[in-house]
């Protein structure tokens, strides 16, 4: 009786394992699916190991006889090889896989189906993922056969998951229009070494930043105006330095400067670093301590224990120097965009696993003391934001939730129905200035803009995280619970952005500006 169950259960299952039918996603375009049909019944249908007239005896002769539309290439023998298998699953033959696949391709055409076009080969990879998913739901109940009254499970259920995310990788490393940015965030931006060739633009403006530079008092006024749209990689650390207000604009006065404001530096390190044991100062190191290696745990570079020393002494050192705030969570993540651009004097490539104890011992500690003498100046603009309540913060919070009611109704309004408070997605914004929310190469980026705007970092913040937030404006409106909200702010997905992106949202930053700035009493109710 059980015989006769099985027999007629291939007879009723025409999707029998490894007879011919369109495969969405593999070595074929997707195909219509009103062309998927069996062998018409005056047509004979091939005879595939006869596998309706003999009995396999083994799961190995079932497994040589069957052909699978996860078995797509080599690539996934050698996976499956690799892949942890009981003794008694492990199929044989799998050197043949590919030259079976290749054979019934063979009989599909002969069979007449229409010839695969070289432009649907070529085809973007996007769907792939899907399609696998379509047969793997149309599919799962006829996964399973049955051999000498065992349950036996086809390969492509036992590597389901591994398919799926293999997909998902050649989809994202495969996409068209431009390269795909890692998981771990790439530090260097479009400018840096194996992007394409400066284009005629780019060289152009990288000669008037050197001629600006070159010229005995630099027009700093000028320099901002060039600087707005983004500095090139070659000049940053400089433009940086002047702009920020720690070199002077006269040639002859920038490296008696430097030598005095960097020994400057090393003075407080002799003078006040041994105190981070004593009593009165433990609790501010040990917070120190416990913050450094949460800043970009992703990024290689900033887990090196040279590194972390570096931070550590630049931000005990501001501390002791500012005790009206002291230190306040989020400031170390201000210190790495300043060390990473004047590391990057010294660094043309691969700059997340650079080895910076490489370094001379006397270029280690210059880059330590611009980094320490730049995010001092740009904490001087700021420092309300970290003095205790931290009212600058609140402040900037409630002017944004003021700006975005009067330029985004449906926004704010959502947030009220589902009681967000701006408050609780807001406040990281103002307190890291976007860091936490951005890759560094776009906070880089960013920050070519903030330093040539006369209050960026104070006040033209505001308008970049109003338009940060109408940018998503659509996938806001389409979460319907206090929970969803939450989650999608304070997990924005731009891993993918780079100059374009920020280029993009300083200009209707800009235009948000322009409208409201000189007009406070505009967005208030």
């Amino acid at each position: 009786m059980a015989t006769d169950n099985r027999i007629n259960f291939w007879r009723r299952n025409a999707k029998v394992p490894g007879s011919i039918q369109p495969v969405y996603g593999a070595q074929h375009p997707p195909l219509d699916p009103r062309l998927r049909r069996t062998f018409p019944k005056d047509t004979p249908k091939p005879n595939f190991n006869n596998l309706k007239s003999k009995k396999a005896s083994s799961f190995h002769e079932f497994a040589r006889s069957t052909n699978d539309a996860w078995d797509i290439d080599d690539e996934e023998d050698e996976d499956f090889l690799s892949a942890p298998v009981y003794p008694s699953s492990l199929p044989t033959g799998l050197h043949s896989s590919s030259t079976q696949h290749q054979s019934s391709q063979q009989h599909q055409r002969q069979a007449g189906e229409p010839e695969t076009r070289m432009a649907d080969r070529l085809a973007p990879p996007r769907a792939e993922g899907h399609d696998l998913q379509e047969v793997q739901e149309e599919e799962e109940e006829t996964e399973c056969g049955q051999v000498n009254g065992r349950v036996v499970k086809s390969n492509s259920e036992a590597h389901l998951n591994t398919s799926s995310v293999r997909s998902t990788l050649q989809k994202q490393q495969s996409l068209p229009v431009r390269p795909i940015i890692p998981l771990v965030a790439r530090i260097s931006d479009q400018n840096a070494s194996g992007a394409p060739p400066m284009t005629v633009r780019e060289k152009s403006r990288l000669d008037k930043f050197k001629q600006l530079l070159a010229s005995p008092n630099t027009d700093l006024e000028e320099l901002r105006k060039h600087s707005w749209s983004g500095i090139p990689r070659e000049v940053r650390p400089i433009t940086w330095r002047l702009l920020s207000g720690y070199l002077p604009a006269n040639m002859e006065r920038r490296e008696l400067v430097l030598k005095r404001k960097r020994e400057e530096y090393f003075g407080f390190i002799e003078q006040y670093y041994n105190s981070r044991t004593d009593e009165h100062y433990k609790d501010t190191y040990r917070q120190i301590h416990i913050d450094i290696p949460r800043t970009n745990p992703l990024i290689p570079l900033f887990q090196q224990p040279t590194v972390q020393e570096v931070f550590e002494r630049i931000l005990f050192i501001w501390a002791i120097r500012h005790p009206a705030s002291g230190y306040v969570q989020g400031i170390n993540d201000l210190v790495t965009p300043f060390f990473v651009v004047f590391l990057s004097e010294f660094v043309k490539e691969d700059m997340e696993n650079f080895e910076v104890a490489a370094l001379p011992l006397d270029t280690q500690r210059n880059i330590e003391a611009d980094s320490f003498w730049c995010m001092s100046k740009l904490l001087d603009g700021i420092q309300d934001n970290y003095t205790f309540a931290q009212p600058g913060i609140q402040n900037k919070v409630k002017a944004l939730e003021e700006l975005v009611s009067r330029i985004d109704e449906d926004i704010h309004g959502h947030f009220k129905k589902y009681e967000v408070e701006y408050l609780q997605f807001a406040f990281r914004w103002m307190n890291n200035l976007l860091m936490r929310e951005l890759p560094l190469r776009c906070t880089i980026r960013l920050w070519d803009t903030y330093q040539a705007e006369a209050e960026g970092f104070s006040h033209f913040h505001l308008y970049v995280c109003a338009a940060f937030l109408i940018e998503w404006r659509k996938e806001i409106l389409s979460m319907v619970d206090f929970q969803g909200l939450l989650m999608l702010l304070q997990n924005l997905p731009t891993i993918h952005w780079g100059n374009e992106e920020v280029g993009l949202l300083l200009a209707e930053a800009y235009r948000l500006k322009y409208m409201f700035a000189d007009a406070p009493n505009h967005y208030k109710r």
